[in-house]
């Protein structure tokens, strides 16, 4: 059974860091392309970043550039999002979303996603 389960979350201060992490399991993600998007009361879901895992190229969304880097490790099937930086706005249930990818580019964060995992929480407060 294909499954993502995303981990990492919790309560952070403004400033403060997360790494998250999205793990695959009853497949391999190195023919998959995996996004991290993220959803905060009342908003619609948004793209934070994405991966090609064949490729290792990536995207980010403008609100996060500089303060997000997104990372594949094939030997434990696993994509990291590591934050920095974090700012209440922040705020949101992060979730991971693969699809099938061969390209060396990532894939936007506006395409179709095939898996999800459940999300973890992500609250940035003083």
């Amino acid at each position: 059974q294909l499954q993502v389960v995303e981990s990492g979350g919790g309560l952070v201060q403004p400033g403060g860091s997360l790494r998250l992490s999205c793990a695959a399991s009853g497949f391999s993600l190195e023919y998959y392309g995996i996004g991290w998007f993220r959803q905060a009361p009342g908003k619609e879901r948004e793209g934070v970043s994405s991966i090609s895992s064949r490729g290792g190229r990536t995207k980010y969304a403008d609100s996060v550039k500089g303060r997000i880097t997104i990372s594949s490790d094939r030997a434990k099937n696993t994509v990291s999002l590591q934050m920095n930086s974090l700012q209440p706005e922040d705020t949101g249930v992060y979730y991971c979303g693969v699809r099938p990818w061969v390209l060396p580019d990532a894939p936007d964060l506006s395409d179709e996603y095939d898996y999800w995992g459940q999300g973890t929480q992500v609250t940035v407060s003083s």
